[in-house]
């Protein structure tokens, strides 16, 4: 069910960033120059549709890397990465909603006649961040795996972190943006579609994202943000008073 409420709220209920009610799915961080040089180069319609939470680009050179990214959305994070990994490299997207990989695959002619590349270096799959096995990526063949506000939508959050482990090779990273909170969040408020759709239904604690990283084969992480996140609609307040979450930026290695 909780699937089928993520796909009906950013398939249908959300038609752009000004819908939402929180400032979770929202980044206030000021991106590296790179990333906001390539973000120039972003089809309006893919900008407008972005529900990211932070930065997921690495430090360095990225030119030639094989990249996914997990629950890409319409698309703006894969059409960065591919400026920054050159028409060698490659960036896939994964994403489960119909209407979010219509906006990204529409403007993929788009993108590559504005990156002045001869053929496109991106493809979007329509799959589940938490059954990754079953898509058509070769295992240990990625170099890096990004996310930007996802994993707290899926239930199965080990499956996620198994799967990146999976399809990265030794040494390849995991760099993601997303919601945490301090206690566990009872399941009547996890499960309502706004509070769920916004995020925070599903955010993780420290503790729990330490146990499901640790057991995927992940050395221990490195924190690159971290922030304060705030409720602003008065209904959801209420909802949730005595919670709080916190966006955190994170990067890990395959062992």
């Amino acid at each position: 069910m909780t699937k089928e409420i993520v796909q009906e709220y950013y398939g249908k209920t959300l038609q752009g960033s000004e819908d939402l009610k929180t400032s979770a799915c929202c980044s206030t961080v000021r991106p590296p120059d790179p990333v906001i040089a390539a973000m120039e180069h972003i089809h309006p319609e893919v900008s407008g549709r972005f529900y990211g939470c932070g930065v997921v680009v690495p430090d360095g050179s990225l030119t030639g890397w094989r990249v996914v990214d997990l629950g890409s959305g319409s698309g703006q994070d894969v059409y960065i990465l591919a400026q920054l990994v050159g028409q060698d490299g490659e960036v896939i997207g994964v994403d489960m909603t119909p209407e979010q990989l219509d906006v990204a695959r529409r403007h993929e002619d788009w993108h590559r006649e504005r990156f002045g590349y001869d053929r496109s270096n991106v493809r979007f799959i329509e799959g589940h961040v938490d059954r990754l096995q079953d898509l058509d990526i070769a295992p240990g063949s990625v170099d890096l795996i990004v996310s930007n506000c996802v994993i707290n939508l899926v239930p199965e959050k080990a499956a996620v972190f198994a799967g990146a482990a999976h399809l990265l090779k030794p040494g390849g990273r995991f760099l993601f943006s997303d919601v945490f909170v301090d206690r566990p969040i009872p399941a009547d408020l996890a499960n309502d579609p706004v509070i769920l759709g916004e995020c925070l239904g599903g955010a993780m604690q420290v503790d729990q994202f330490e146990q499901l990283r640790s057991e995927a084969g992940f050395a221990a992480p490195v924190w690159r943000e971290v922030r304060d996140l705030t409720v602003d609609d008065p209904a959801i307040a209420a909802k949730l008073e005595g919670f709080t979450f916190e966006s955190r930026t994170v990067e890990l290695v395959r062992r």
